[in-house]
C-alpha cells in the first residue's frame, strides 16, 4: 500500500485517512498524520519501520543538543554545538552510505523504502537547526510528523521543515484546498498510469530484444521513450504527493518545472527534481564557495555536487558515470559555451533534447558492458552489433507512437498551465474524471507498475 497507484490506497487508505483527518479537532490532526504515516510505511516496509522510527528519535535528540548549545554564546558551547552537529551528520550520512554501498553489491531489494528521501530531510533539519534557519526548537511530535509524513516519506519531494507551516493556524483547511489538491493528485495519477507506465513497456521490449540487435533509430526512440517515462513517472508521483499535502492544508511543493523546455543542461537540472537540486545547492555547493572563488573552485564544487548526486541515486558505477557525464556537460556550459545558448535559445533547446536522452541511457543501463553496446547502437560508427530488423522502429512507432506523441504534448509548459488555470471548467472536470477512471481500469486490468524512485 506504499504506492499511490495501488487500488487499496486510492479507495481505502486515502479516503479513510482524509475523513478522519478532517473530522477530528484541529489540535489532533498532527497525531492523525503521524500515526497514519507510520501505518502507511509499516504496511509496505514492516522490517525497516523500526529503522525509520529509530532514525527519527536519534535525529531529534541530536538536533535538540545542537539547538541547546547554539543558543549559548560561549566559545565552549560553540565547539559542542559543532561536535553534536557533526555527530548528527555522521549518523545520517553513514547510514545512507552503508545501505547504498550494500545495495550496489547485494541489490536494491535490501534498501529500506524511502531511505534517501527521509535521511535527506533529516540532514536538512540538522543543518537548519545548526545555522539558525529554524529559530525555535520544534517539539518531538512536530519533527516526527515532518520526517515520516506519508505523502513524502517514500519518494519525496524533499520538503524543508519551515515549508510545512507547523505553527498553530499556519495551515489553510478548506474544501477549496481539498479540491485543488485533488486536481493535482488525479493529474499526477493520469500522468503516471497513462503515459509513464505505457512508455515503460517500450523500454522493456527493447531489453527483451537485446541491445545488440536493435537498429540505430530504435535505440534513439528507446532513449527518448525512457526519458519521457522517467519524467512522467517521477513528475506524476510528485504531483500526487504535493496534491495530498495541499489536501492536508500544506503548501504545494513544486518538484518539476517543465524541464524539457530548458535551453541548457544546467537549466534542465534546475528544473528537474528541484527539491534535490536545491538541497545540494544550499548544503553542499554554496557552503563550499559556490562560484564566488574563481573557475577552479567552481569546477571543484560542481564535481563534489555531481559525485554526490550520482552516489545518492545508487552505489553502482553507472550512476557515478552518469553524474560525471553531467558534471562535464554543465561545467563546459558554465565556463565556455553557455552564453551561446543564452543568445540562441532555439539552439539550446535542440541541444537539451538531443543530449538529455543520451545521459539517461547511462542512468538506465546498470551493466557497463550493456551500456557500451547500447551507446554503440545509438552511435553506430563506434560499433555495437548488427540490427536483426532494420525496420524495427516502424513497428515500435506503430505500437507506442500515440504515447510518445501524447508525451511530447504534455512536455509543453503551456499545455499544463492552461489546464491548471481552467481546472474548474466543467469540460476540464469531465475530462479529468474520464481519464481518472481510465487510469483505474488500467491499474485493475494491467497491474500496478512501481514508481521508478521507490527504492532510491
Amino acid at each position: 500500500m506504499t504506492a499511490f497507484t495501488e487500488i487499496g490506497f486510492l479507495f481505502r487508505f486515502l479516503p479513510a485517512f482524509l475523513a478522519v483527518y478532517y473530522l477530528v479537532p484541529g489540535k489532533l490532526r498532527g497525531a492523525v498524520l503521524l500515526f497514519g504515516s507510520i501505518l502507511f510505511y509499516a504496511v509496505g516496509e514492516p522490517y525497516f519501520v523500526l529503522l525509520l522510527l529509530a532514525a527519527v528519535w536519534l535525529n531529534y535528540i541530536l538536533a535538540s543538543r545542537v539547538w541547546h548549545y547554539r543558543k549559548r554564546k560561549r566559545r565552549r558551547s560553540r565547539k559542542k554545538c559543532i561536535t553534536w552537529f557533526l555527530a548528527a551528520l555522521t549518523v545520517d550520512i553513514g547510514l545512507l552510505a552503508a545501505f547504498k554501498v550494500s545495495g550496489a553489491f547485494l541489490g536494491t531489494s535490501i534498501l529500506p523504502l524511502g531511505l534517501s528521501f527521509y535521511l535527506f530531510k533529516m540532514i536538512s533539519f540538522q543543518a537548519d537547526i545548526y545555522t539558525g534557519e529554524i529559530e525555535e526548537l520544534p517539539t518531538f511530535w512536530q519533527a516526527a510528523v515532518y520526517f515520516v509524513m506519508f505523502p513524502q516519506v517514500v519518494s519525496g519531494p524533499i520538503m524543508r521543515y519551515k515549508e510545512g507551516k507547523w505553527r498553530k493556524n499556519g495551515r489553510e483547511y478548506s474544501w477549496e484546498k481539498v479540491e485543488e489538491g485533488l486536481w493535482y493528485f488525479v493529474t499526477g495519477l493520469v500522468t503516471k498510469v497513462l503515459l509513464a507506465d505505457r512508455l515503460a513497456i517500450l523500454w522493456k521490449d527493447i531489453s527483451v530484444i537485446g541491445y545488440e540487435s536493435i537498429s540505430t533509430p530504435l535505440a534513439w526512440l528507446g532513449a527518448a521513450g525512457y526519458s519521457m517515462q522517467l519524467y512522467f513517472d517521477f513528475w506524476g508521483y510528485s504531483l500526487m504527493a504535493s496534491g495530498i499535502c495541499v489536501m492536508l492544508g500544506m503548501p504545494f511543493i513544486r518538484n518539476f518545472d517543465h524541464p524539457y523546455a530548458s535551453k541548457s543542461i544546467g537549466e534542465f537540472w534546475r528544473r528537474w527534481h528541484m527539491t534535490l537540486g536545491s538541497f545540494f545547492r544550499d548544503y553542499v555547493y554554496i557552503p563550499l564557495g559556490g562560484s564566488r572563488e574563481g573557475d577552479g573552485r567552481t569546477v571543484r564544487n560542481l564535481l563534489a555536487v555531481w559525485l554526490l548526486t550520482g552516489f545518492w541515486h545508487g552505489g553502482s558505477l553507472n550512476f557515478i558515470l552518469w553524474g560525471m557525464v553531467l558534471f562535464l556537460l554543465i561545467t563546459a556550459e558554465k565556463l565556455w559555451f553557455g552564453k551561446v545558448f543564452r543568445k540562441f535559445p532555439f539552439l539550446g533547446r535542440c541541444y537539451v533534447l538531443l543530449l538529455i536522452p543520451v545521459t539517461w541511457v547511462f542512468f538506465a543501463v546498470t551493466d557497463l558492458g550493456q551500456l557500451g553496446i547500447y551507446l554503440g547502437r545509438m552511435f553506430p560508427f563506434a560499433g555495437g552489433g548488427i540490427a536483426v530488423n532494420p525496420k524495427d522502429v516502424v513497428k515500435s512507432l506503430g505500437m507506442y507512437g500515440v504515447y510518445l506523441a501524447g508525451g511530447a504534448v504534455w512536455c509543453v509548459p503551456a499545455v499544463f498551465r492552461f489546464l491548471e488555470k481552467h481546472r474548474k471548467n466543467p469540460a476540464a472536470v469531465v475530462l479529468l474524471a474520464v481519464l481518472f477512471w481510465l487510469s483505474v481500469y488500467c491499474l485493475v486490468s494491467m497491474g500496478n507498475n512501481p514508481f521508478a524512485y521507490l527504492k532510491f
